[in-house]
């Protein structure tokens, strides 16, 4: 294993001194690379969400819009997220073989103009296929800017800038459903999709203009003996299967409540307008709060107790959600919105010491899951709102957080 492998898979809470960057090559807090790169991987993360999630809100409308049920509707969201879970099996391995920049920069570009060419079309079949490619492109950022900060950042500084870049996908997610629900309301979906798009494109030129080339990034084999061998070895390991499944009922249940809030608060008793609906996505300033203190936190009280924590408190939000009144259903989802980013940014911090070898396949496979999650529970979730309402989705949501609970002290106990 190479000196760089090595000190990649350091744990970041150990308690040794940061090595100088003009002898260890590391991107150190404080210094202008590591401004770059948190600035970089930020706009990255702010973009991909935005380009992923903008429809969400506007479910409601694509329903009445293309004459679809709330479910058939919710695979405009479940069909990105599906084929950005297959396509993060292709890129992480990609881009071991020919860097990490070079594959996130192409993939977000290729999806801001997916998204530009999603405004024009007239057939819900034609939605559905842009949406299809803007997940598939959206898999070079995702696992691959995971790979990128646990080979570049210092390995101490590694569970607090990965908060920083899950604080960007939070700050994405709002504001994508924030602009597509306002610009919706006042003008029309395919102006609030068109102004998305551009939005992302303009990010894609920044991230490919300041991000610093990989400094540590070694080549590997793109044969399919040395994946599968590889592949085996992350799904053997006792920690990393765990840290998948995790990722799978967090985001399961995180995109569930999300997809079907807007039909609740759309109907009787509050009939609030699209635009208010869409202002609720201010929650997401939760998440950019919680993912970098959740990292700071795993060095005073190790990761397995603060992502059960967060997950408790996802568990609490949702019971809150539960009441009638709109201020009250808006401090559950705060709470709910904070404690996912919060596991989310533990949960993905972990990947990279956990893996030995491979590590973009590793944030792949575990972002897979997560994605995976997103579409099944997602889709699920509609069933149980036509059948039960709100309760229903309550009551399915529960489930996935209480396995949440079981995986995170199972991770807690093996002191992984």
């Amino acid at each position: 294993m190479s000196r760089s492998s090595q000190a990649v898979i350091i744990d970041d809470e150990s308690p040794r001194s940061p090595a100088p960057v003009s002898t260890s090559g590391w991107i150190e807090r404080g210094t202008p690379q590591f401004m770059r790169v948190t600035l970089a991987l930020f706009s990255a993360g702010l973009a991909t969400f935005a380009l992923l999630y903008c429809v969400q809100p506007i479910l409601p409308v694509l329903s009445q819009q293309f004459g679809v049920s709330p479910a058939a509707s919710s695979i405009s969201l479940s069909i990105s997220t599906g084929l950005m879970a297959l396509g993060l099996l292709v890129t992480g391995p990609l881009s071991d073989a020919i860097g990490r920049k070079p594959v996130m920069v192409t993939a977000l570009m290729l999806a801001a103009i997916c998204t530009l060419i999603s405004a024009t079309m007239t057939s819900w079949h034609g939605i559905l296929l842009m949406r299809a490619l803007i997940g598939l492109s959206l898999s070079g950022v995702a696992a691959v800017g995971m790979t990128y900060l646990s080979e570049e950042i210092h390995p101490r500084m590694v569970a607090f800038s990965m908060g920083l870049y899950i604080s960007g996908n939070s700050i994405g997610g709002m504001s994508g459903r924030l602009i597509s629900g306002v610009l919706t309301d006042f003008y029309s979906w395919r102006i609030a999709i068109a102004v998305i798009g551009c939005f992302a494109l303009a990010s894609a030129v920044m991230f490919w203009k300041i991000l610093p080339a990989s400094r540590h990034f070694r080549p590997a084999s793109l044969r399919p003996r040395s994946l599968i061998i590889n592949f085996r070895l992350h799904w053997r390991d006792q920690g990393l299967p765990l840290l998948f499944a995790e990722g799978f009922l967090l985001m399961g249940a995180f995109v569930t409540l999300f997809n079907y809030i807007g039909y609740r608060l759309l109907g009787a008793p509050w009939h609030l307008s699209q635009a208010v609906v869409g202002l609720l996505s201010v929650v997401y300033l939760t998440g950019s709060w919680s993912s970098p203190k959740a990292g700071a936190l795993t060095s005073k009280l190790g990761r397995g107790p603060v992502m059960f924590g967060a997950t408790a408190i996802m568990l609490t939000g949702l019971l809150i959600t539960a009441f009638s009144s709109v201020w009250v259903i808006l401090i559950g989802m705060m709470l709910f919105t904070a404690g996912f980013f919060a596991a989310h940014s533990v949960a993905s911090g972990w990947i990279g010491p956990r893996a030995r070898r491979a590590k973009g396949q590793a944030s792949s496979l575990y972002l897979f899951s997560y994605y995976l999650g997103s579409s099944v529970a997602g889709t699920l979730g509609g069933l149980f709102w036509h059948r039960y309402g709100w309760t229903g989705i309550t009551l399915f949501i529960t489930v996935l957080l209480l396995l949440a609970l079981l995986v995170a002290r199972r991770l807690q106990c093996r002191k992984l």
